[in-house]
């Protein structure tokens, strides 16, 4: 390991190297990916050029000396240098809360102008600084090169060692001073038009800092938005060839910061000369700031603890807007799961109970389906109309129920399943629950109009049957609260034995509706039932109440 303090050269330390998501606190959701190690205990940034080996020469040793000399606090600072064949890599100050562009392209994080010229007034010191020091200039810079430390504070990496970048440059003739290529949008187009790109210039830095300036007060990538914007090769060659008319992103005064607006369009002048200098720009900011109430000789704590205070506002709105979000996602998930299952069950389930299965003395079961639906479908153009008439069908059925105490078991195609007297028992109170919502079915069935099939009229058959039962739920994936049991059998046979716009019950059910003497019933006789043999059967045709209602109206 090559290190920049006290001797150059020391036996390598321990390196421990782990890909993390170097996350934004203050957006939780906003990350960049950063290759950090550990190196003496202190997390480290780890660079990896694309070459093998690297010549320790005077060169190399004179641009470490140059790097370890660097003391600006919107510099990062270089740890060391690991030299070891096939395991290259630069290590650096290490910066946690991300990079600029994560910021910016974030839209939860709100960035005040105040807060904008801050984080621009720390890249112009470290730009100022850099420029006036031995390494003279960046060559590399973009959003992504503006790094936030734990503190809050801005500062600019990838900067020196231009011997590596020229061992680089030279191992493949189609790479350049830049990693990827979408980072040529921030060259300098003097610098574009040379191939192989030439080392970097001061000018050159400065351009790219205008490229970073238009993000700052768009907030979006640079072209990509433009309505001549094709690809990021094109854009390259339209900015290459645009000699006579340059081309640069599109940025108004009305939309941004007038002073900041102007100040970029000076930075990206086509001819370098005429590029201003960051020791120039350094005042035109201090101008601004100055314009603005902003105390340019503020004190570096003042100017820390209003950052974070920034921060803590942008994360506290986020927090509420998050959590009112979460609350609000739990409510429609609760009720989607009360929907499901019924309340008690689905309770038991959310507090990480197990539902024991429960066996209920006598409950009412109600199954109905539509008749003559398969000619329905059948004369259907299109299968959407089919489940539009389904959705309809049983929208009106479940608007209905809720007026009852009783559960929807399930629906499977055009069979209707409803259940009264569990998981909440109710006496015998079920199978007037039952039967009344049948009644209510009935009539709601005759004035139902089907949309595409207007002429034809909705006819639905209903069964019920009353005993005993058992009830559980079934599956851990799709958990489902099943009933179990002979009278399940019975009930769907009183359906399917039944007759369209009849509300078919087994004896059972009417010796229990003769406790009530408030229904009227008609015997249908002694008939074969499948499975079941021969049974007696009644026909429910109304309720007294309700006759009476009829009377009076």
């Amino acid at each position: 390991m090559i290190q920049t303090h006290s001797s150059f050269f020391s036996s390598r330390s321990k390196l421990e190297e782990s890909d993390e998501r170097s996350s934004i606190t203050l957006a939780t959701h906003a990350a960049c990916f950063q290759t950090i190690g550990v190196y003496r205990g202190t997390q480290v940034h780890i660079r990896k050029p694309k070459i093998k080996s690297v010549s320790v020469d005077r060169k190399l040793l004179l641009e470490l000396k140059q790097m370890h000399y660097i003391t600006s606090p919107n510099l990062t600072r270089l740890i060391g240098l690991c030299t070891e064949v096939d395991s290259i890599c630069i290590l650096t100050e290490h910066c946690s809360r991300g990079n600029l562009q994560d910021i910016l392209h974030n839209e939860s994080i709100q960035l005040d102008w105040d807060f904008r010229i801050s984080l621009i007034t720390d890249i112009v010191e470290g730009m100022n600084y850099l420029h006036a020091s031995p390494i003279h200039t960046h060559g590399r810079l973009t959003s992504t090169k503006c790094v936030i430390d734990s503190r809050f504070v801005l500062k600019i990496t990838g900067f020196g060692l231009d011997s590596l970048n020229k061992v680089h440059r030279n191992t493949d003739v189609t790479d350049n001073i830049y990693t990827t290529l979408p980072e040529l949008v921030w060259m300098a187009p003097e610098h574009l038009r040379v191939y192989p790109p030439r080392k970097c210039s001061q000018p050159g830095d400065v351009y790219s800092f205008a490229i970073i300036l238009y993000e700052m007060c768009t907030r979006n990538e640079p072209y990509v938005n433009e309505p001549w914007y094709i690809s990021l090769d094109d854009t390259l060659q339209k900015i290459k060839h645009g000699r006579s008319r340059f081309v640069r992103p599109t940025l108004n005064e009305s939309d941004s910061f007038p002073d900041i607006v102007n100040l970029t369009k000076c930075c990206w002048l086509e001819m370098p000369e005429d590029r201003p200098t960051f020791h120039s720009i350094r005042r035109v900011i201090r101008a601004i700031k100055m314009k603005r109430n902003i105390n340019p000789t503020e004190n570096v704590l003042d100017v820390l603890l209003n950052r974070m205070e920034q921060y803590a506002n942008n994360l506290e709105g986020l927090v509420e807007d998050r959590t009112q979000a979460f609350l609000e996602e739990k409510k429609k998930s609760e009720e989607l799961l009360y929907q499901v299952l019924p309340k008690s069950v689905a309770d038991q389930l959310r507090a990480g109970k197990s539902v024991i299965p429960e066996s209920y003395s006598c409950v009412t079961i109600y199954f109905s389906d539509i008749v003559g639906f398969t000619e329905i479908a059948a004369k259907s153009s299109r299968f959407r109309k089919v489940v539009d008439f389904l959705n309809g069908v049983y929208s009106c059925f479940d608007t209905i129920i809720e007026n009852y105490d009783v559960y929807k078991v399930e629906t499977i195609g055009d069979a209707y399943m409803v259940v009264s007297g569990l998981p909440e028992r109710n006496g015998n109170d079920h199978v007037r629950q039952i039967s009344r919502m049948a009644l209510d079915i009935v009539h709601s069935v005759r004035q139902f109009t089907i949309r595409h099939q207007p002429c034809t009229p909705l006819k639905t058959r209903i069964g019920i049957h009353s005993g005993p039962v058992c009830a559980g739920v079934v599956g851990m994936k799709m958990p489902r609260f099943c009933l179990f049991g002979d009278t399940v059998n019975t009930a769907s046979r009183m359906e399917s034995s039944g007759e369209a716009m009849k509300i078919h019950i087994s004896e059972q059910t009417k010796l229990l509706l003769e406790q009530d003497n408030n229904f009227i019933t008609a015997e249908r006789g002694t008939i074969t039932v499948k499975g079941k043999g021969l049974m007696t059967t009644f026909w429910l045709i109304d309720e007294i109440s309700h006759q009476m209602d009829i009377v009076l109206l």
